[in-house]
């Protein structure tokens, strides 16, 4: 067998919104043991993308035809030249084929397009691998807080990049 067919491409056939949420869900318990609470926020977000109005985008990674990854890229409803980055997921089957920095450089070059001058996001401390994906992109941490959420003890991070 060669090498897999790893491909990028949008958010747009029946099951992809769903497909998100659900591996979110999944991936998130396993790995963390984080509880329904996240795949709920998930979905709200999901939602909230779908309903969304201004220049917004989401990418599907698909490795040998199955989707392995997403990222959503919607503005920020506080600051109109701000684009956020939302939902960066690699399925641990496909982890190491680099899936996460073309996703995240799908994700940088839309905002750029879109005429935004600013990306933001948020994670947790404990996502090591998408912090240094953020990283190697040029985000820096501009704030921390402890928080109670999905039901573990977290430190959220905020972390942004000029466009």
């Amino acid at each position: 067998m060669g090498e897999p067919k790893a491909e990028i491409r949008p958010l747009d056939r029946p099951g992809d919104l769903g497909w998100t949420i659900q591996a979110h869900g999944e991936v998130y318990a396993r790995e963390y043991g984080w509880n329904t609470d996240f795949e709920a926020l998930v979905a709200r977000i999901v939602a909230d993308y779908t309903d969304q109005d201004g220049p917004r985008g989401a990418w599907i990674a698909e490795v040998d035809g199955t989707r392995a990854g997403c990222v959503f890229c919607v503005p920020d409803p506080d600051a109109p030249d701000t684009a956020r980055l939302r939902l960066l997921l690699v399925d641990p089957a496909a982890r190491g084929l680099g899936l996460g920095t073309l996703l995240v450089r799908r994700c940088l070059d839309f905002a750029r397009q879109a005429g935004f001058t600013r990306m933001t996001l948020w994670t947790n401390s404990v996502l090591a691998a998408a912090r240094r994906i953020y990283q190697a992109h040029g985000f820096t941490l501009t704030a921390e807080n402890r928080h109670h959420s999905f039901g573990t003890d977290l430190t959220g991070q905020t972390w942004s990049r000029l466009l």
